[in-house]
């Protein structure tokens, strides 16, 4: 019958009803062999052949449940039973194990009518043979089809149960290796970040005030000297170090910025946040210039964070993100359409009012002596307005 694979407890019942078939045939087999048994030898013979029938059946890969194989297979097998209930009253009890094969290999459209139609059958085989009409008679073949019945829809049931809590239980599995992922993600890419940070504010500042202090030295010292050259080898090896240092921060920038402006990057993060429900515009005001690397980076992770909260927290239909270059600053504005919130109310992990992503814009703006301001109110959207200093341009060429 069914080949796919099936719960200890279904191959059980399963076997469960070969036994129970096998043997209630048998009993009809036995009955018919007795002394005086009317139609002796054609019972005996139409008990082997509906054993061996549902023996091929059983066996067979072809015949599986709501297939045309198994539907022949169960006309053949019920053809043979009324054939053996026309001759021998004791095949009524055969029609037990025939309603489950019914419902389990018809559609239930067809299973509830050939149940019924195989219970009138037993029941008629009691008038047909004569046998004394009992209460029992019309109660025994119904009562049987009703537990059959309830026990396969119960059963049934309690299968689709267990397949929802077994594709449940997966997919849980999956979003843990996801957040797990996703989370070593964003701690390596903070890393990086923090990093690129440090080197940027640390190593290549002090890189590059020594190498021009040692240009303001080499100036003073007369040029033929030996201190004049050792001045500028010195001044030659902190340029080198100077330029290692750019290119381990270039190395350490967000993926979004290697291929790129951040104009460039910003637009490929509005392509991939807009959607149906969503729609992102983005714009560049001003003359663009080059910014130094940290710059770039917390513009960047603050339209992330920004708009993050507008899908996941705001239910926005739209947003704007406005890159804005003055003379002495430049500045980044999101502004939603969302559910706002009340800026100077508490954040809490279930508000989704704003409280995700918000320290750390600060701090980031902090870092680079830039502000961030937020205005939003219930109902209102939100904007976020992050601004930061231009460097000077004798600390933007260092």
């Amino acid at each position: 019958m069914d080949s796919r694979s099936h719960m200890p407890v279904t191959t059980a019942l399963r076997l469960c009803l070969h036994g129970l078939l096998a043997g209630l045939l048998g009993l009809v087999a036995l009955r018919a062999s007795g002394d005086g048994a009317p139609h002796g030898t054609a019972v005996l013979v139409l008990s082997g052949l509906m054993a061996a029938v549902y023996a091929a059946g059983a066996l067979a890969p072809a015949v599986q449940p709501l297939n045309r194989a198994a539907a022949i297979w169960l006309g053949a097998l019920g053809a043979i039973w009324l054939a053996l209930l026309a001759l021998s009253p004791d095949a009524l009890w055969v029609a037990f194990p025939l309603y489950f094969l019914q419902l389990h290999l018809l559609p239930m459209r067809w299973a509830l009518p050939a149940v019924a139609t195989t219970a009138a059958a037993a029941i008629a085989s009691f008038l047909l043979h004569g046998q004394e009409v009992t209460p029992g008679t019309f109660i025994g073949p119904l009562l049987g089809a009703a537990v059959a019945v309830a026990t396969v829809l119960g059963y049934d049931a309690l299968f689709r149960e267990s397949e929802r809590r077994r594709e449940l239980i997966e997919e849980l599995v999956a979003t843990r290796e996801e957040l797990a992922v996703a989370e070593r993600t964003a701690g390596t890419l903070a890393e990086r970040e923090r990093l690129a940070r440090e080197i940027h504010d640390t190593l290549a500042q002090g890189l590059s005030s020594i190498q021009l202090l040692l240009r303001a030295a080499e100036r003073s010292l007369p040029a033929d000297g030996t201190a004049t050259a050792h001045v500028r080898q010195a001044r030659e090896a902190a340029q080198d170090n100077l330029a290692e240092a750019r290119r381990f921060v270039r190395a350490l920038t967000p993926p979004d910025l290697e291929q790129g402006s951040l104009a460039a990057a910003l637009e490929r993060l509005r392509a991939r946040t807009t959607s149906p429900a969503l729609g992102v515009h983005f714009a560049v005001s001003g003359t663009p210039v080059e910014l130094p690397t940290p710059y770039e980076v917390a513009l960047l992770r603050t339209a992330q964070s920004a708009l993050a909260n507008a899908v996941q927290h705001a239910g926005a239909e739209r947003a704007e993100i406005t890159l804005s270059f003055m003379d002495t600053s430049v500045s980044l504005d999101v502004v939603d359409d969302g559910c706002g919130f009340e800026p100077g109310a508490r954040p809490g992990p279930a508000s989704g009012n704003g409280g995700f992503g918000l320290p750390a814009m600060r701090s980031r703006a902090r870092s680079l002596g830039g502000t961030l301001s937020v205005e939003s109110a219930p109902g209102q959207g939100t904007a976020v307005a992050l601004t930061l200093p231009l460097p000077h341009p004798t600390e933007d060429a260092a």
